[in-house]
Order: C-alpha cells, then structure tokens, then sequence
C-alpha cells in the first residue's frame, strides 16, 4: 500500500527544501528526504532536523548546491555528508553508501546508487525510511509496519549491526525509550546483552550524549529497566546499580503533573546515590561539561531537607549551598512523595511539605551581606587574616540570626570584635 506524509509534512513544502531536491534529483539523479524527519512525521512528533540522501557524488553535491547560490560546508565529506544552508536552513546531504569496513566504532565507506543497500547499513528499520519530493514514502525494510506497530527493530541481524558500532545498543534503548511500545525486540534485547562488552570501546562523548537523549525521553523508565535486565545499565552507568532506577517513573508523573520540564540531569540524580566522591568520577569518566558535573556535586552534597524544615531554616541552607542543589533535592524528594502517596496518608503529608519548600526555593532571592572588608578598615581594622576571619564570623552570625541584623548592627558588632581582638 502507497503511504504519503504530503498531508502532515508542512516542513515537506519548504520552497527552499523543494529547489534543493529538485536541483540534486536532475540530470539522472535522485534525492530524498530520509531517516528521522519521515520517521517522526508518520510517528507524529515534532521535526527538528531534516536529512537527505542522494545518488550525487559529495564534490557534485557541493558544484549542484553552490551553482543554486546555497551555502555548503564540508562537515563529513569523507562519509559523503555535506550541509547546505538553504533559506537559513541546514540540511545535511549524504551519499548513497554501504560500509565496506568496520572496527565497531567507525566505518569505511563505499559510494553507490543503490537504495535498498543504503537502507541496509542503517541501524533500525524505522531509521531506514525516505520521502519523495511529493510526500510518497519509502520503505525498503518494513520501517511502516514497525512505526504502525510502535516496535524497535535492527535491520537484519541484530548482533552484526552491532558489531558494526557498538553504540547501536545505547541507541537501541535510546529509541526505545521514544518510539517503543510493550517489550523490547527479544532478538535486539538479547544481542544488546551478548554484546554489552564492546561498549568499553566507545568514546566517553558518545556515551553520554547517548544517554542524555534517552533520560530526556518522555518517561524513559521502561527503557531504563530493560537497560538494567540486560546488564547494559550497569556497564555505562556502574553508580546506579545497587541505588536502583525506581524513581524514575515517579519523576516522569512528576514532570507530567506538574508541567515541569524534563530534565536528564535531574533525571540521572534519580537513579544514582548523592555521593559526592562517586559522582566525581562519574563526571570524570564520562566527560560532563563543567556546568553538569558541577550539578552533580552540588546536589550531592546538599544534605537531605525534611519536608517540616521551616522556609527560615532552608532560606540559611540555599544561602549556604547551591540553590539547584536544594531545588533538586526538594523535586526528587516531592516525586518520591508522591508516589507513596497513593497508599499513605503520611506521604501525602510530606509530599505538601516539599512542595510548599520547592515553591520558596524557586522564588527565594539571596540576601546581600550588608559588610565588606572596607568597612572594617574604615573603623579602624587592619587589612589581613584576622579582619577576614572577623568578617567571616559576622557574616555567619547574620546567618544564623535569619538575616535580621542591619549594616549599623553589624558594625557595632564588629567594632567590638575588632577591640577584643
């Protein structure tokens, strides 16, 4: 049966996106929209990028798209990729190929004008799809039946695709996690099981970036759990296997109830322990960013908040530490509430708790010490390791006292401080 996305493909009749398949498909050549943007269309969720495939050699594609006046950038030109801007907008062409040599983690690659072929060497079937110009879909490997049917499936045998680059496994659970329904493929399940050993290959960088789409999935609980049945979970993420990815799904209620914004990092806090040493190397081993790995340890090292602190109390504990920190041990804390909620009346309690202390922290602004070291020397302090220590101790008394004392409260206190010392 003939499918079309023409009716639900407004990015489809781009004018700039028609002249650029149009001026690849002439002279005997074809062009196509392929991989993601089809696969999402028939799925039914946004298009953010949008790949295309062709018969033209790279340098043809660069003479076809530089004679039409769009811009070209050579940014995979030895894998047949180039980008060209057309309208404002990238788009990213690539050769017909077949891979020729692999290592499991790169590939040589051979140029060709076969379709079914380049369908082949793609990772699942619902990656493999391409659309004409006029919306007509193509499918050379069962891609439609298996979006229909909302089911991950590699292209052919499971295992040999993964040897090919073995991040296809993190990839595997990645797209199960947005596309997938009911259990995972039981043949891909089982390769991604055998073969978990050649993750160790992988760059940390992929690693990640792997894991973050997956944790920013919808609700990637299932996936995460099917990740642990096949000992996957444990290889990428060792921090998480005695701690347990339970608090996953009440984190996605959470977010879903709540209108928070899905967020990996927060996402990965619930599934490993808030040990500072531990998410040291955590960071370390899989190359966050210096902001993420920060996150980590700010969280980690924020004590555990009862749901009866007062707004007082906590207003000291955001002075004192690092108010992402508290905000996400209060909306990790508030989710884990809410799902014992269901069936005790006291974490229904708690859970009112977080969430009038969640509401403080997100609208709390930090108090400005009304000290600085130049008003101790202006009564008369001597710059130096004592007038910081005195000034140090200030700071913790207006602290302590709830921000209360004013700046002429202060400096008496410090003129007195100044005199005994």
């Amino acid at each position: 049966m003939k499918v079309s996305i023409a009716d639900r493909a407004d990015w489809l009749g781009d004018k700039h996106l028609q002249r650029l398949l149009a001026i690849l498909a002439s002279g005997g050549e074809t062009a196509r929209v392929a991989g993601g943007a089809v696969r999402n269309t028939l799925i039914g969720q946004p298009v953010a990028d949008i790949d295309i495939a062709t018969t033209c050699l790279p340098q043809e594609t660069i003479r076809r798209a530089e004679a039409a006046r769009f811009k070209t950038v050579p940014t995979g030109i030895e894998h047949g990729t180039i980008t060209v801007i057309a309208g404002g907008k990238p788009y990213e062409i690539t050769t017909l190929r077949a891979d020729i040599e692999t290592d499991g983690r790169r590939a040589k690659v051979s140029f060709g004008r076969d379709w079914k072929l380049d369908a082949e060497r793609r990772d699942f079937t619902i990656n493999a799809l391409y659309a004409e110009a006029d919306g007509t879909v193509v499918d050379l490997v069962g891609g439609v039946a298996d979006i229909e049917a909302r089911r991950l499936r590699f292209i052919g045998d499971p295992e040999a695709r993964i040897r090919e680059d073995y991040l296809r496994i993190l990839r595997f659970f990645r797209f199960f996690a947005w596309y997938g329904e009911g259990r995972p493929d039981a043949e891909g399940l089982k390769a991604c099981a055998r073969l978990k050993g050649g993750l160790v290959q992988l760059s940390a960088e992929r690693v990640w970036s792997e894991l973050k789409k997956l944790l920013s999935a919808a609700d990637p609980s299932r996936a995460l759990l099917w990740m642990r049945q096949a000992s996957v979970l444990t290889s990428v993420l060792p921090e998480s296997e005695k701690w347990g990815i339970d608090a996953i799904h009440g984190l996605a209620r959470a977010e879903k109830d709540l209108g928070w914004t899905a967020e990996p990092m927060l996402r990965l806090e619930a599934i490993v322990p808030p040990d500072a040493a531990r998410m040291k190397t955590l960071a370390e081993r899989l190359r966050l960013s210096t902001a993420e790995a920060n996150r980590l340890r700010h969280w980690a090292l924020t004590p555990g908040i009862e749901p009866k602190t007062t707004e007082g109390e906590l207003a000291k504990t955001l002075y004192r530490g690092d108010r992402q920190g508290v905000v996400d041990r209060l909306r990790l804390s508030l989710a884990a509430a809410r799902v014992r909620a269901v069936d005790q009346t006291d974490a229904l309690i708690e859970a009112g708790g977080f969430s009038r202390l969640l509401a403080f922290a997100l609208r709390w602004e930090r108090p400005v010490f009304p000290l600085k070291g130049a008003d101790l020397t202006a009564i008369g302090g001597i710059p130096g390791p004592k007038l910081g220590a005195i000034l140090r101790n200030l700071e913790v008394e207006w602290v302590d006292a709830g921000f209360g004392p004013d700046r002429d409260a202060l400096l008496k206190r410090a003129a007195q401080a100044l005199k005994a010392g």
